[in-house]
C-alpha cells in the first residue's frame, strides 16, 4: 500500500558510490548497485535518515512523498535472507589456494645485500596469505597484535614505494570499498577486532572520491566491535604520489 510518508532520497550526481552509507541502515535498504547507492525497495525504507550523517558527499536527503509503506516484517525477512545468502566465515577454509593461510620468511637486509648483483627486483615484505579482506579469517593468527595495514586495491599498484616503506612488519588486508560488499567488510573488521588486540591500523586509499569510504569502514568496525583506537589515513595519488597523512 502506498502512502503519503517521509523516505530518503539519493541524489545521484552527487552520490561517488563510496559505499559508507550502506552500513548505516540497519534495514539494509541502501545497496551500491551499478556504482551509486540505492534503495532497493520502498518498503525497506523507514525513513528515520540513520544514514544521511554518514555520507560525506550530502547526497542523501529525507522528503515526503507517496511511496510504499514501511514493513518491518518484510525487512526482517529481507535482512535474514539476505545473511542466509552471505558465506559463513568458517566455510573459507576449502579447498581454494586462495583461501589457506600461510606466512613467509622475509629476507633480511643482509640477505638481501648478498644476492647477485644481477637480481634487481626488490624483496617481497609481504609474511603471510591470504591478503583479501573477504578472505582473511577473523582467528587468522597473523592478526593478533598486528600493525595492520588496510589497502584499497588500486593504491598496490599506483604506490612504487609499497613493500619498501608500507608493508614491510604489517599484516596487509585489501579490498575495493566501491565494488565489494561493504556490509561484508563491516562485519568481518568487527569480527576481527573483537578476536584480536591490534597495535596499529594504517589506512591506504587513492585520492578517488570512491576509496573515501574505506577508513569508516575500518572505524564503524572498530566501534561496532566496542574498540577505540587511532586509525591513520595514507592517502595517494592516481600518479601514485604519497598526498598526505592524517588521522581519521
Amino acid at each position: 500500500m502506498k502512502v503519503l510518508r517521509k523516505i530518503i532520497e539519493i541524489n545521484e550526481d552527487l552520490c561517488d558510490g563510496c559505499g559508507v552509507c550502506v552500513p548505516a541502515c540497519e534495514e539494509g535498504a541502501i545497496q551500491i548497485i551499478d556504482g551509486k547507492a540505492r534503495v532497493v525497495a520502498e518498503k525497506y525504507c523507514d525513513g528515520l535518515g540513520a544514514c544521511l550523517g554518514e555520507c560525506p558527499q550530502g547526497a542523501i536527503t529525507i522528503i515526503e512523498r507517496v511511496a510504499e509503506d514501511f514493513d518491518p516484517e518484510a525487512v526482517e525477512e529481507y535482512l535474514q535472507n539476505l545473511e542466509s545468502s552471505s558465506p559463513a566465515v568458517e566455510t573459507l577454509a576449502c579447498g581454494c589456494p586462495s583461501t589457506q593461510m600461510q606466512t613467509f620468511e622475509t629476507a633480511s637486509a643482509c640477505q638481501a645485500a648478498n644476492q647477485p648483483q644481477k637480481q634487481t627486483a626488490a624483496h617481497s615484505a609481504l609474511g603471510h596469505w591470504p591478503v583479501q579482506i573477504k578472505l582473511v579469517p577473523p582467528h587468522a593468527p597473523f592478526l593478533q597484535h598486528a600493525d595492520l595495514l588496510i589497502l584499497a586495491d588500486c593504491a598496490a599498484v599506483a604506490y612504487a614505494g609499497l613493500h619498501q616503506e608500507l608493508l614491510k612488519d604489517r599484516v596487509v588486508m585489501m579490498g575495493c570499498p566501491k565494488f565489494d560488499d561493504v556490509p561484508d567488510y563491516v562485519e568481518r573488521f568487527t569480527e576481527i577486532f573483537k578476536k584480536n588486540d591490534v597495535n596499529t591500523i594504517t589506512t591506504v586509499i587513492m585520492e578517488v572520491p570512491c576509496c573515501s569510504g574505506l577508513p569508516m569502514i575500518v572505524k564503524n568496525g572498530l566501534e561496532a566491535a566496542g574498540k577505540i583506537m587511532p586509525i591513520k589515513k595514507i592517502v595517494i595519488s592516481t600518479s601514485g604520489k604519497l598526498l598526505k597523512e592524517e588521522a581519521v
